[in-house]
């Protein structure tokens, strides 16, 4: 059998018989990559699918409400990383770069009211 070209790491690997549409060798990186990839397609494909994982994401994150303040005070690399990105986005018009943020002006019209 041939040897391919992995889709991750771009080594070339030998494809299981079993399996000849294979893509991405089995290092274990790659294989991550493999289901990241998946993950993302569908979500994008399918409702119901992204529906369903953001209910167990706000379910995982309602059973551990301290991970994120936790996460935080064991690794300050990442809070001095982040703060460094935020004073880069500075100038972004709201202080923070959000790709989903919307500008939005608003028009007083008043109508004359007539008199009695």
């Amino acid at each position: 059998m041939e040897f391919r070209q992995c889709e991750a790491c771009r080594q070339p690997f030998r494809p299981r018989p079993r399996n000849p549409d294979q893509c991405f060798c089995s290092a274990a990186a790659c294989q991550r990559e493999r289901r990241r990839r998946w993950q993302a397609a569908k979500r994008q494909s399918d409702p119901d699918y992204r529906e369903n994982q953001k209910r167990a994401q706000k379910a995982w994150a309602e059973r551990h409400p301290d991970y994120w303040r936790t996460y935080r005070d064991q690794h300050p690399e990442y809070v001095a990383r982040n703060r460094a990105r935020q004073r880069e986005r500075a100038p972004a018009p709201t202080g923070v770069a959000k790709m989903d943020a919307w500008m939005v002006e608003i028009t007083v019209i008043s109508a004359g009211c007539a008199s009695p």
